[in-house]
């Protein structure tokens, strides 16, 4: 159940911040990462870090990272794609396109900067989609726990009306 909560979290929001300008800047970033910090905090004192919850929000705590690292070199360039394993190319690059500085100190990414990315992933064998589906359902499975009641020890009582049972 947490484990498709929380990929249902990380779809609308890594979507959301695919799909809108305004919330692609460096304080948007801050403000993700502390947030996922705080479900995880949450995960852990209910004891569900095995629940493989956590691990469905990493693709947007990378984007957060993204929004957070500098983006102007060569090096900066590979530490992103080192990085950012979680996010397709497509994803990577839409996230720098959208970049919106907030205050002076911030800078936009220049198009040199995103072609420097796009050929440090074009050996990626990512898949063409750009958004996440948040419609997707994760399978329910429950252990098989044989009984060790067998079948014909099992009295049923005349009340129940299953006289059409023959026991075999």
């Amino acid at each position: 159940v947490f484990k498709q909560l929380f990929y249902m979290i990380n779809a609308v929001a890594l979507n959301n911040l695919l799909l809108r300008k305004d919330v692609c800047s460096w304080s948007t970033g801050m403000q993700l990462r502390f947030n996922i910090s705080q479900l995880e905090e949450w995960l852990r004192g209910k004891n569900l870090q095995q629940s493989g919850a956590a691990q469905m929000l990493e693709p947007l705590i990378q984007a957060a990272q993204l929004l957070q690292l500098k983006k102007k070199t060569s090096e900066d360039a590979e530490a992103i794609c080192s990085l950012c394993t979680s996010l397709t190319t497509q994803q990577i690059v839409k996230i720098l396109n959208l970049y919106t500085p907030v205050n002076e100190f911030e800078e936009r990414v220049t198009v040199a900067f995103i072609r420097d990315i796009q050929m440090h992933l074009q050996e990626r064998n990512d898949p063409p989609q750009l958004l996440l589906d948040f419609k997707h359902m994760f399978p329910v499975l429950f252990p098989f726990n044989p009984s060790s009641i067998t079948m014909d020890s099992i009295h049923l009582p005349a009340s129940l009306n299953l006289e059409f049972l023959n026991k075999v």
